[in-house]
Protein backbone atom coordinates (compact mmCIF):
# COMPACT_ATOMS: atom_id res chain seq x y z
CA UNK A 1 0.00 0.00 0.00
CA UNK A 2 2.80 2.15 1.04
CA UNK A 3 4.49 1.84 -2.55
CA UNK A 4 1.57 2.64 -4.24
CA UNK A 5 1.36 5.68 -2.31
CA UNK A 6 4.96 6.63 -3.52
CA UNK A 7 4.17 6.61 -6.75
CA UNK A 8 1.46 8.48 -7.01
CA UNK A 9 3.33 11.21 -4.98
CA UNK A 10 6.24 10.25 -7.02
CA UNK A 11 4.40 11.16 -10.17
CA UNK A 12 2.32 14.14 -8.81
CA UNK A 13 5.27 16.00 -7.86
CA UNK A 14 7.01 15.47 -11.31
CA UNK A 15 4.20 17.05 -12.91
CA UNK A 16 3.71 20.04 -10.49
CA UNK A 17 7.44 20.50 -10.32
CA UNK A 18 7.23 20.61 -14.26
CA UNK A 19 4.31 23.26 -14.17
CA UNK A 20 6.40 25.42 -11.45
CA UNK A 21 9.68 25.35 -13.67
CA UNK A 22 8.44 26.24 -16.92
CA UNK A 23 5.25 28.63 -15.67
CA UNK A 24 7.12 30.09 -12.88
CA UNK A 25 10.80 30.29 -13.03
CA UNK A 26 12.26 33.26 -14.80
CA UNK A 27 16.02 32.27 -14.85
CA UNK A 28 17.44 32.97 -18.15
CA UNK A 29 20.17 30.48 -17.56
CA UNK A 30 17.92 27.59 -16.61
CA UNK A 31 17.59 26.03 -19.99
CA UNK A 32 14.05 25.66 -21.25
CA UNK A 33 15.28 22.05 -23.16
CA UNK A 34 14.63 20.26 -20.30
CA UNK A 35 12.21 17.81 -18.90
CA UNK A 36 12.21 16.21 -15.63
CA UNK A 37 12.12 12.49 -16.36
CA UNK A 38 12.09 10.97 -12.65
CA UNK A 39 11.41 12.01 -8.85
CA UNK A 40 11.73 9.83 -6.28
CA UNK A 41 10.81 10.59 -2.62
CA UNK A 42 12.17 9.15 0.32
CA UNK A 43 10.31 7.12 2.88
CA UNK A 44 10.31 9.62 5.09
CA UNK A 45 8.81 12.15 2.49
CA UNK A 46 11.10 14.79 3.66
CA UNK A 47 13.64 14.77 0.90
CA UNK A 48 12.93 14.17 -3.08
CA UNK A 49 15.72 13.17 -6.17
CA UNK A 50 14.31 15.05 -9.25
CA UNK A 51 16.07 13.58 -12.59
CA UNK A 52 16.62 15.86 -14.90
CA UNK A 53 17.11 15.49 -18.97
CA UNK A 54 18.88 18.54 -20.63
CA UNK A 55 19.60 18.98 -24.10
CA UNK A 56 22.35 21.54 -25.30
CA UNK A 57 26.00 21.47 -24.29
CA UNK A 58 27.95 19.95 -21.24
CA UNK A 59 28.40 23.94 -20.22
CA UNK A 60 24.29 24.59 -20.75
CA UNK A 61 23.78 21.60 -18.83
CA UNK A 62 26.07 22.59 -15.89
CA UNK A 63 24.62 25.59 -15.76
CA UNK A 64 21.32 24.46 -16.03
CA UNK A 65 21.83 22.27 -13.01
CA UNK A 66 23.27 24.51 -10.70
CA UNK A 67 20.79 27.26 -11.50
CA UNK A 68 18.04 24.48 -10.80
CA UNK A 69 19.51 23.70 -7.18
CA UNK A 70 19.77 27.92 -6.55
CA UNK A 71 16.12 27.74 -7.18
CA UNK A 72 15.14 24.68 -5.58
CA UNK A 73 13.80 26.33 -2.60
CA UNK A 74 11.56 28.91 -4.81
CA UNK A 75 10.30 25.65 -6.85
CA UNK A 76 9.38 23.86 -3.85
CA UNK A 77 7.67 26.94 -2.25
CA UNK A 78 5.68 27.19 -5.59
CA UNK A 79 4.88 23.53 -5.83
CA UNK A 80 3.79 23.27 -2.73
CA UNK A 81 0.71 25.87 -3.33
CA UNK A 82 -0.47 23.33 -5.98
CA UNK A 83 -0.16 19.95 -3.49
CA UNK A 84 -2.21 19.50 -0.35
CA UNK A 85 0.68 17.25 1.74
CA UNK A 86 1.70 18.13 5.64
CA UNK A 87 5.67 18.45 4.20
CA UNK A 88 6.41 19.41 0.74
CA UNK A 89 10.06 17.78 0.31
CA UNK A 90 13.18 19.38 0.02
CA UNK A 91 14.67 19.31 -3.40
CA UNK A 92 17.81 18.02 -5.45
CA UNK A 93 18.25 18.18 -8.38
CA UNK A 94 20.51 15.55 -10.61
CA UNK A 95 21.20 15.40 -14.46
CA UNK A 96 19.97 12.33 -15.92
CA UNK A 97 22.07 11.05 -18.73
CA UNK A 98 19.91 7.83 -19.61
CA UNK A 99 19.30 10.05 -23.57
CA UNK A 100 23.07 11.00 -23.78
CA UNK A 101 23.97 7.19 -23.06
CA UNK A 102 21.02 5.96 -25.22
CA UNK A 103 21.81 8.47 -28.44
CA UNK A 104 25.99 7.67 -27.63
CA UNK A 105 25.02 3.80 -28.06
CA UNK A 106 22.70 4.43 -31.18
CA UNK A 107 25.39 5.81 -32.96
CA UNK A 108 27.84 2.76 -32.14
CA UNK A 109 25.50 1.00 -33.58
CA UNK A 110 24.92 2.94 -36.65
CA UNK A 111 28.67 3.06 -37.26
CA UNK A 112 29.36 -0.99 -37.05
CA UNK A 113 25.79 -1.58 -39.41
CA UNK A 114 27.63 1.24 -42.09
CA UNK A 115 30.88 -0.82 -41.79
CA UNK A 116 29.24 -4.26 -41.55
CA UNK A 117 27.70 -3.36 -45.06
CA UNK A 118 30.91 -1.94 -46.43
CA UNK A 119 32.66 -4.80 -45.79
CA UNK A 120 29.52 -7.08 -47.38
CA UNK A 121 30.26 -4.69 -50.67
Amino acid sequence: MKKKRTDRLNSLLKQVISEVIFQKLRNPNVSKLLSITKVDIAPDLHNASVSVSIIGTPKEKEITLEELQRSAGFIAMEASHKMVIRYFPALCFKLDTSVDDFLKIDKILNDLEKERNQRDH
